[in-house]
């Protein structure tokens, strides 16, 4: 087989591909036995029909045909593989020339991963901000405690922010009740927001056994944008009683026997989540930095491709919480054009670091054991939702563990640039991130013999966000 590269586009080529008829030839003849099996000939038995009857019988192009259909495609990859091309989407199959013992010849335009020249990933630089816990911060993550052991006593006045009330509610339409928008004994916290625009104001005075209606618009649901009735008694007005913050409830409300232990325990895990906040923050920041070195040309119909499912995927989700995209906007302030822009922007990015961190894995030769496969199905599986051997089975019944392989891989790239740039805080502090562990903790340095201390069996937080960003 001979085969040439014609260069379109840095993401596009051309190939020729010449097919000599003795490689065409055992396909040809498991054709002629193929239809030898469906004729029926008098004279000759089921699938002991001679070429020379068949062709007559059938035609000579037929048996070609079949032939061709079963040796292109493998030709087709045999071509990209001599010629070191990786195709990103199916080939345009054009001038298809047949000659008679003579073989085939066809050309193929396909998109192609583009030729990346990797830049020195060592040390480059990145700012993220400080991951600093404020009093404030802590102050906040007590008080959220304080009330879930809170107690809700009944008060005789009108209802006023921050109560809780029951209360009866029914929205209707044209004097219909509207589907999904009638609840009973429900409680709320005055103030709270999120339900219905104007409830809040509604609730606001009123005391047990006493109704208001009002007009709104729908946020969600078939009828959203639709302005309808809403009626609303409160039955019950309640009263928050926080607990006291002393000794006693530090042991009611966690292990610990005194508030000091409580505040610095919860100090210490909102520094662990600020530090895999900054992990995540350094992870983009460091990848930007890295794309900004290098020209990557992307094939637009792949961009298009993705912007299309993301554009599909911001849809379902916004159809599924009953939100429109103009009331999404409105919300984001964004025009729609904006909105196109940063999408635009986004898969833009993406695709690039695909491209660039399959090169850096390739460079670095990257491999993965069934292990790391495997932890790689369980969290994609919890991530979505669904049961691991489920997820696992319909990974392999649809082939996509060459997909999974790749996240993996890409994951790897990833943390080898992250780990190797030198990346401080808004302060000029130097953010540590090899030895960041899962839970947002510092692990021990590597010692003079490069060896990591403790059980290395999870990835970094880096690499187990690389599939997101890739």
């Amino acid at each position: 087989m001979k085969s040439a590269v014609e260069t379109l586009s840095p993401t596009r080529v051309k190939l020729t591909v010449e097919v000599p008829f003795e490689e065409l030839k055992p396909s040809l003849d498991a054709a002629y036995q193929q239809i030898a099996k469906q004729l029926n000939v008098p004279g000759f038995r089921r699938g002991k029909v001679p070429p020379m009857v068949i062709d007559r019988q059938v035609g000579r192009g037929a048996v070609l045909e079949q032939a061709i259909n079963e040796t292109l495609p493998k030709k087709y990859v045999e071509a990209l593989e001599a010629n070191d091309l990786t195709p990103l989407a199916q080939p345009e199959i054009e001038g298809l020339e047949i000659g008679d013992d003579e073989g085939f010849g066809f050309t193929a335009e396909v998109d192609v991963k583009p030729t990346i020249e990797v830049p020195d990933y060592s040390g480059v630089t990145a700012e993220v901000a400080d991951a600093e816990v404020t009093d404030a911060d802590v102050d906040e993550q007590v008080e959220a405690l304080r009330e879930r052991f809170a107690t809700l006593n009944d008060v005789e006045r009108a209802a006023q922010d921050d109560d809780f009330v029951v209360l009866d509610l029914r929205a209707t339409k044209d004097g219909e009740v509207v589907d999904g928008a009638e609840v009973s004994g429900m409680s709320y916290k005055v103030g709270r927001g999120g339900m219905i625009d104007g409830l809040d104001e509604a609730l606001v005075g009123l005391s047990a056994g006493e109704d208001k209606v009002f007009e709104t618009e729908l946020v969600g649901g078939d009828l959203v944008g639709e302005k309808v009735e809403v009626s609303v008694k409160v039955t019950q007005v309640q009263e928050q009683e926080l607990p006291d913050i002393d000794d006693e409830f530090a042991q009611m409300a966690s292990e610990f026997d005194t508030v000091e232990e409580l505040t610095t325990d919860v100090r210490e895990r909102l520094g662990r989540g600020k530090r895999l906040e900054q992990a995540a923050e350094a992870r983009d920041a460091v990848l930007e930095s890295l794309l900004e070195k290098v020209e990557i040309p992307l094939p637009e119909s792949m961009v298009t491709d993705e912007l299309n499912a993301r554009r599909q995927s911001v849809e379902q989700q916004l159809g599924m919480a009953g939100i429109t995209m103009d009331k999404y906007l409105e919300d984001e302030g964004q025009t729609v054009e904006e909105f196109e822009a940063d999408l635009d922007r986004r898969v833009r990015d993406a695709v690039a670091a695909q491209f660039l961190l399959d090169e850096i894995a390739k460079k670095e030769e990257f491999g993965i054991d069934q292990a790391e496969l495997s932890q790689h199905l369980v969290r994609r599986a919890q991530q979505s939702g669904q049961d691991p051997q489920e997820f696992a089975n319909h990974m392999f019944e649809h082939n996509h563990i060459p997909d999974l392989v790749q996240e993996i891989l890409r994951g790897k790239a990833l943390a080898v640039v992250v780990e190797a740039a030198v990346v401080t805080d808004a302060s000029g502090n130097h953010v540590e991130l090899k030895n960041l562990q899962p839970d947002g903790s510092i692990g021990d340095p590597a010692d003079e013999s490069g060896e990591e201390s403790g059980d290395e069996t999870e990835e970094t937080p880096e690499v187990e966000k690389a599939d997101d960003e890739a």
